[in-house]
């Protein structure tokens, strides 16, 4: 079957405002007082949410790329269908424009050396069911991305029969697959969700899964979220050992994906991939060579750059990864391209502002771009040396 797309993006789509706030002496502590005014920057306009953070990327690395979101009749829709379009031409056209709705919108607390902080408003992105989705669209494409169920309430709700029901019919179409999540307020409805419940509903229609390792410890097996970060003084990643990402992305795996990622902040991106037979029915976008591909794991270090802002790095990320698999690269180049893109999307306050074209990036790899010194001290281990990436079987 010919295909006028390379990849469909759909889900959580929102208007981010960054404010410039400049270094902290005493930290989020000083800057968050009661009653305190702190002089701040200019703020920084741009969309935020998947369908933008990977949709866009993906566009700017050159990939062909459909975009599907829900906006309101407001003026925050109206910003987001601008900055959108002024990516490329038309970007913005399969935006649904809900009257009823408000637009959604996130205030960035970017502190320099400090992860970020969200404010956000869900807005629309609470109203898109699965029938919101254009499959006539998604049969054009190779692949189907969808991200941040957490943030939209038809999603997870009913144990996540919407989500499921969506990725059933995008999956019947012959693409391949690919979900996305976010880190729900616990204290939130979302937080409340029956996460296990609504993973193992849609995972056996998802191809390739890539959330991040605070995500699948929250939502597979909250006790040991809790528990390390009780032990690590709040940092997850600390906690990351190979044996810890073996046996998540194992149960990733079981329920269903083919491909399994763990997006690790600083610490890299892990992957671990099903068999052979799995991989073949994949869909469209499947491994060009799944022998290379089959029963394997994968730990990328990130490559060294000054950091400026950390909105939208695990979307570049994926978007990294998608634009590999779909141009046909190895497991190791496809993970140095995602980390790559990653690290191009720190190096600016905003989620593309940093993003260069897919020539530039690749001529930079190969320009000698130092990575952080990793070493994966376990069984089976080693280096591939030239793309700077740890293999295991």
């Amino acid at each position: 079957m010919s295909t006028e797309l390379d990849a469909v993006v759909a889900g959580h789509l929102c208007l981010d405002m960054i404010p410039e706030i400049p270094p902290q002496p005493a930290g989020l502590a000083g800057l968050l007082v009661p009653g305190k005014l702190n002089a701040i920057g200019p703020a920084m306009l741009s969309t935020g949410g998947p369908v933008s953070n990977t949709g866009v990327v993906l566009h700017k690395l050159g990939v062909r790329t459909q975009l599907m979101g829900k906006v309101g009749d407001d003026l925050f829709g109206m910003a987001i269908r601008r900055v959108i379009d002024s990516h490329g031409p038309g970007l913005a056209d399969g935006m649904i424009v809900d009257p009823a709705a408000t637009s959604s919108y996130t205030v960035v607390v970017n502190v320099p050396g400090v992860d970020r902080m969200f404010l956000h408003h869900t807005g629309a992105n609470d109203t898109f069911t699965a029938d919101d989705v254009r499959y006539d669209v998604v049969a054009r494409g190779r692949l189907f991305h969808f991200g941040y169920p957490p943030l939209m309430a038809r999603m997870y709700g009913d144990d996540g029969s919407e989500v499921a029901e969506l990725f059933r019919r995008a999956k019947a179409t012959g693409v391949t697959t690919s979900l996305d999540m976010a880190l729900p307020d616990p204290a939130s409805p979302a937080g409340r969700a029956d996460w296990p419940a609504i993973i193992r509903k849609a995972l056996p229609y998802v191809d390739v899964f890539l959330p991040s390792l605070d995500e699948m410890l929250f939502m597979l097996r909250r006790p040991t979220y809790e528990r390390l970060l009780a032990e690590h003084a709040g940092d997850l990643l600390a906690a990351a050992t190979p044996d810890l990402l073996a046996d998540l992305t194992g149960e990733m795996l079981a329920l269903g994906a083919k491909i399994a990622g763990l997006k690790l902040g600083q610490r890299g991106f892990y992957l671990r991939t099903a068999g052979r037979a799995a991989l073949a029915a994949v869909g469209r976008a499947a491994p060009a060579d799944p022998d290379a591909w089959a029963d394997r794991q994968f730990w990328a270090p990130c490559f060294r750059v000054a950091v400026v802002g950390t909105t939208g790095a695990g979307d570049s990320t994926i978007a990294g990864f998608l634009a590999g698999l779909l141009r046909g690269l190895s497991p190791e180049e496809t993970l140095a391209v995602a980390t790559a893109v990653g690290a191009c999307n720190v190096e600016a306050a905003d989620a593309l502002g940093g993003i260069r074209p897919w020539a530039e990036t690749l001529d930079r790899m190969a320009a000698g771009w130092p990575r952080h010194e990793m070493s994966v001290d376990a069984p089976g281990w080693e280096h591939a040396a030239a793309h700077g990436v740890w293999t295991a079987r």
